[in-house]
């Protein structure tokens, strides 16, 4: 089959399709036939140097968290069939990842695909659709608490604001003019600008502060005089500061395998119409080298996929 693996840690260029053996479903395991997968910063930040590994893989090296398919092959005990429409979490190693034509993973990490949407939109689902969830979680607010969200016409930002709102939750989001149809179709409460003056627009509307608040946008200390006193941040990089009156939860999507329910949850808010996905451009596998340079870029609104 084909895939793509980096020839040596360095820019897009040292992406480079290649031949590799098709893989075979183990015990516990699915391969799928892959639909899509998505291109993600985590994954350019893999290309660019071990750092974001926890151990330095070998090279070429894999890349690629999430992808949908159809169901070709299955190990034993595993509840899937050949031909079941399915979205993936993948946690790349040194041979496997999501850029291949073909990916065996674990059924703990496959759910059925949404119904009402079509595969290739389903493949946005699996990666930042838990990280959301997994910070959602980590909150665990009541009904009709007030939760700010930074980053919200992001990719998990996004989906923080719907869950949220899914949930019951009070949710106050931030945004540049331009995006801020968007994120009100989210069904934000309120938004305010996003950048440095987000925690002072928040307390402008919640004198005593939110009581949750998720930083997608990687803010850090400066959202604390957001929050109300005990509050409660999630955030999706280790955190380089301290706050001793406030919790502080670092969210790992890499977590997600040890809760297989999340991903059924997911394709439950989105058969329900309450999560919606977005895709911005296409690329086929071979010209994934592209489709890295135009994510560094940055600026666009919804994500990119690679497809075979």
């Amino acid at each position: 089959m084909r895939a793509v693996r980096v020839r040596h840690s360095g820019g897009p260029e040292v992406l480079h399709e290649v031949e590799v053996p098709d893989p075979n479903a183990g015990p516990g395991e699915i391969v799928l036939r892959l639909a899509a997968c998505t291109v993600n910063p985590t994954d350019t930040m893999r290309r660019a140097g071990a750092a974001a590994w926890r151990v330095p893989p070998r090279e070429p090296y894999a890349l690629g968290m999430e992808a949908s398919g159809i169901v070709e092959s299955v190990g034993a005990g595993v509840q899937f069939e050949v031909g079941d429409h399915v979205m993936a979490l993948v946690l790349p190693t040194q041979e496997r990842g999501a850029y291949d034509e073909r990916i065996a993973v674990p059924a703990s990490q496959v759910a059925r695909a949404p119904r009402n949407i079509d595969l290739i939109h389903a493949a946005t689902l699996p990666m930042n659709g838990s990280t959301a969830l997994l910070a959602l979680d980590a909150l665990d607010l009541p009904e009709d608490a007030s939760l700010a969200v930074t980053g919200a016409a992001g990719a998990v930002g996004g989906y923080v604001v719907e869950i949220a709102k899914a949930r019951g939750l009070r949710v106050i989001a931030d945004s540049s003019p331009e995006d801020e149809p968007m994120v009100r179709g989210f069904g934000a409460d309120h938004i305010v600008p996003r950048g440095p003056g987000f925690a002072a627009a928040v307390r402008e509307l919640e004198p005593g502060g939110v009581r949750a608040l998720v930083d997608c946008s990687v803010q850090g200390a400066e959202l604390l005089p957001a929050l109300a006193d005990g509050g409660t941040m999630a955030v999706l990089r280790p955190p380089d500061f301290e706050a001793p009156d406030v919790q502080i939860h670092f969210v790992r999507v890499s977590t997600a395998p040890e809760r297989p329910e999340l991903l059924q949850e997911l394709t439950r808010y989105v058969e329900a119409g309450q999560l919606t996905t977005r895709v911005a451009r296409q690329f086929p596998l071979a010209q994934a080298a592209d489709a890295h340079r135009l994510l560094e870029q940055g600026g666009l609104r919804g994500r990119i996929l690679l497809h075979p």
